[in-house]
């Protein structure tokens, strides 16, 4: 039943394929004599000039897919967070654009400056590619958010873009620290932040830097006092002595000293004077030995050494027991 089966079908599918081209006796004559290759008709230039060219066609507009663009301004969601009201911290990041430990550093770093400063340094931080709504005027934020209380520096600062950076200072300072002043202390902390490979190191560097320059608008502004440091003057205590008696001997010294003292001295130092010129004579000194004659001996103008020779042949024994006697033979 399989069988007949599968032959059916094989039949059926059979039935549906065209037929394969068949063998004209002209194309086999033409094979064997070489006058035509089959398929060569599909590498010729005729063929290939009469081949369909399929063009892409280039895709729509709607078929594009883009990147996402990030949103040139601060999204509306964080302006309240931003400019509602005075900030509570000196770093304001609603958007989170600094890690927790970033974060904490620089909010440390702030509050640090805070206490040893008479003036507080607040940072706005904001994307690179961000700007603030045309909406919101910064001048008019500082205005009502820092004319009261302690004076401020706010500086508007865009993480990755430095050179962004706005700087503005509260009513109360601002007409004591000129517009000069502030750009300068602006340039320099950008200076310095530029200097560093990654967004994070530039705002810590831009920050510090800012920090010292915020002690010179304190200077400018008389927030410091420089009062000169003296040393306290304790009042002087009158304490009575007692005349102490001067004994015997100190009276016998001093005596002497009164009546000794001019003479002794000039002979200390004419003997002083005298040791010393005799020292640099003697170190000037020079000293001529006499060349002696002496006559020639047995006619030649050297005469032969004679000198002894001690050896010794054992190590065990004395050398008083291991010299040879030799005759005297010069008489000595």
């Amino acid at each position: 039943m399989k069988v007949a089966f599968w032959l059916l079908s094989s039949g059926l599918l059979m039935a549906e394929l065209p037929l394969l081209p068949e063998w004209q006796a002209a194309d086999k004559e033409a094979v064997k004599k070489g006058d035509w290759v089959p398929g060569m008709l599909l590498l010729s230039e005729e063929s290939q000039d009469q081949a369909t060219v399929h063009e892409v066609e280039p895709p729509k507009p709607e078929e594009v897919v883009q990147a996402p663009v990030p949103p040139p301004v601060v999204p509306e969601e964080y302006l309240e967070a931003y400019f509602g009201e005075r900030p509570t911290h000196f770093l304001v990041d609603p958007q989170g654009l600094l890690s927790d430990k970033d974060a904490k550093d620089r909010e440390n770093f702030l509050s640090y400056h805070s206490g040893d400063s008479a003036i507080d340094l607040f940072v706005y931080l904001f994307d690179d590619h961000q700007e603030i709504p045309s909406e919101v005027r910064e001048e008019e934020i500082v205005e009502r958010h820092f004319s009261e209380g302690k004076p401020a520096v706010v500086v508007y600062y865009y993480l990755g873009a430095p050179e962004k950076a706005d700087i503005y200072v509260s009513p109360l300072i601002s007409d004591s620290v000129a517009a000069a002043d502030q750009r300068r202390a602006l340039a320099s902390s950008v200076e310095e932040a530029l200097e560093k490979p990654d967004k994070v190191a530039q705002f810590e560097a831009f920050s510090v830097q800012l920090a010292i320059r915020v002690y010179w608008m304190e200077r400018a502004a008389g927030l410091v006092s420089e009062v000169e440091t003296t040393p306290l003057v304790r009042p002087l205590v009158r304490t009575e002595k007692k005349a102490e008696k001067p004994s015997a001997m100190k009276a016998r010294l001093e005596a002497l000293t009164a009546e000794w003292g001019p003479s002794a001295g000039i002979m200390g130092a004419a003997i002083f004077m005298v040791a010393g010129g005799l020292a640099f004579a003697r170190r000037q000194a020079r000293y001529r030995f006499p060349v002696f004659d002496v006559p020639a001996r047995m006619g030649g103008s050297h005469a032969a050494g004679i000198g002894a020779v001690i050896s010794f042949g054992s190590t065990t024994q004395s050398p008083f027991s291991q010299r040879n006697e030799v005759p005297d033979y010069l008489g000595l």
